[in-house]
């Protein structure tokens, strides 16, 4: 299993952007222990928890009957702006998928008590592109609880994302154990899913998925979040929402970057 320990200094970031790098291509996933500290990790999770009140369980069998979903989390909370802006992540991002990618479905993520195993899956089978291809999706699983087998971590095939198929029913499983406040990065190709919850309490987390800006993200965060709301955020935040123009010009509005559209029609989104 590879795992990093969480370092924060500048002088170290290539360094573990290598080492995250390097176990995505060997094994399809790498943690990163400690990213943020445990009293950040409390913070967050108490703030996803205070948005997830009043939120049903899920609606199937994939999202889960005893499990919580936060979507449109970037309308909801400006808790995890941060963590989709942290420069481990971009690193990564940038060395699997390219200079050019967004957020697809980032989706905060509570699997409650006695909530049955997720079946496994890849995350970029919703795009209909033939294998072998590069990677199109990285995903980073931030978690707010103690990652542990009993309380649902996720369970992941290592070595899956080399396969064209599914992975045999007797593939050797491991789970994505960590303390509050790591990060595990994992690509898209990896057969995974969340972990069964045996304790009597739910573990959270948020799975901050990212996808090449040439391919439709799955949730439409030029409708879930506000254009007045867009306008108070960091320009990455901005553009890793969809507001970016893949080379040449896949992504324009009107002939124009969406960015600076976004900022001619201030006096017309703000009336919406």
């Amino acid at each position: 299993m590879t795992t990093v320990a969480g370092d924060l200094e500048p002088a170290h970031l290539e360094r573990q952007i290598s080492e995250v790098a390097d176990g995505l291509d060997i094994e399809g996933y790498a943690i990163v222990e400690r990213l943020v500290t445990a009293a950040d990790a409390r913070t967050i999770g108490a703030e996803l928890r205070r948005s997830l009140d009043g939120v049903a369980t899920g609606r199937n069998v994939f999202e889960g009957f005893r499990t919580r979903r936060l979507y449109a989390v970037f309308a909801k909370t400006r808790v995890l702006d941060p963590l989709a802006l942290h420069p481990l992540a971009l690193g990564v991002l940038e060395r699997v998928l390219g200079p050019h990618f967004q957020l697809s479905g980032p989706t905060g993520i509570e699997i409650g008590a006695g909530e049955d195993a997720q079946m496994l899956h890849r995350d970029e089978d919703i795009y209909p592109v033939p294998r072998p291809h590069p990677q199109l999706v990285v995903n980073v699983m931030w978690a707010f609880d103690d990652f542990t087998e009993a309380n649902g971590a996720t369970r992941l095939v290592p070595g899956s994302h080399r396969a064209v198929g599914q992975p045999p029913d007797d593939a050797p499983m491991r789970f994505a154990e960590m303390p509050a406040g790591s990060a595990m990065f994992y690509v898209g190709s990896l057969w995974h899913g969340g972990g069964a919850n045996r304790t009597s309490t739910p573990r959270l987390g948020v799975a901050m998925e990212y996808v090449v800006s040439w391919l439709r993200p799955q949730e439409s965060h030029l409708l879930s979040v506000a254009p007045p709301v867009t306008r108070t955020l960091p320009k990455r935040l901005r553009e890793l929402l969809g507001y970016n123009v893949y080379p040449p010009f896949l992504g324009y509005v009107d002939g124009r970057h969406p960015d600076r559209v976004l900022k001619s029609r201030a006096a017309e989104g703000d009336a919406e």
